[in-house]
């Protein structure tokens, strides 16, 4: 049996993490190229006796170059495939914590080697993203940072509800229909948002546009952001100091705060 923090990181980085991949694939142009007119299946996987089929994975379905994610699905036969021998492997790899106990137990991708060097250069591009300490210098870069947590964290907190996470789970349970939302003034790009009712939890990209956000944490510019998302920044100071603008009650601040340190600390 699994410890459930291995449980809740593993969901973390199968649903949460590994999708940024088509993010980012996407959006860096060098990276992009690489991957035009490819036509590819590439898994990451990884052994759970605890599971049907003894196996959890997120695949990549790439046709034509463009990206389609399947979150808990199994390819019997993908092109590529990167496979761990444990959920706890895969999470010392992904939190960088490599020797020979976490690393990949199979590569597979040898007769589709283009796809695999194209896969692994998204992979350790997303790496340095991530796992940064401080700002990068261009704005394109910010930016794909900004929108990389963004996505992550929303999509990090609806995954541990949906997990039976506790704390998550017992919030959501309780809350009325309402949207919380990640924004930065004038870069309505990097936007994330997630909607919870009736302990029911959907992550989404982009501005809420149904209804108004019942609470978003809103940043005045891309450096304000990652100040707090890099953890260089004090939360109350960025606030005082109009860096960061709560829309709506400070307490749901604090709230929404403190789950997403959750979902940082399950990704470290």
């Amino acid at each position: 049996m699994h410890k459930k923090e291995e449980i809740y990181s593993s969901i973390i980085f199968f649903n949460a993490v590994l999708p940024l991949m088509k993010v980012i694939a996407n959006d860096v142009p060098e990276l992009k190229k690489k991957f035009k007119g490819m036509n590819a299946v590439i898994q990451v996987s990884a052994l759970d006796p605890d599971v049907k089929g003894g196996k959890r994975s997120t695949c990549f379905w790439i046709k034509n170059g463009e990206w389609t994610v399947k979150l808990n699905t199994i390819h019997t036969n993908p092109d590529v495939e990167i496979g761990f021998k444990s959920i706890e492997a895969m999470n010392g790899f992904f939190k960088g914590k490599m020797n020979p106990k976490t690393l990949p137990r199979k590569i597979k991708g040898v007769a589709k080697m283009d796809a695999l060097i194209a896969f692994v250069s998204v992979l350790l591009k997303m790496s340095s993203l991530l796992s940064a300490t401080e700002p990068p210098k261009d704005e394109a870069s910010k930016k794909l940072m900004v929108k990389c947590f963004f996505y992550l964290l929303s999509t990090g907190i609806s995954q541990l509800n949906k997990a039976g996470h506790p704390a998550i789970h017992d919030w959501a349970k309780k809350s009325p229909d309402r949207v919380y939302g990640w924004a930065v003034e004038g870069y309505p790009d990097v936007s994330a948002h997630m909607r919870v009712k009736e302990g029911k939890t959907k992550a989404g990209r982009g501005d809420y546009t149904k209804a108004l956000t019942f609470f978003t944490l809103r940043f005045n510019n891309l450096d304000s952001a990652l100040g707090i998302l890099l953890d260089t920044d004090d939360m109350l100071e960025a606030v005082k100091a109009g860096r960061l603008i709560m829309d709506g009650a400070p307490e749901f601040g604090g709230q929404i705060g403190g789950f997403m340190l959750e979902v940082g600390a399950l990704a470290k």
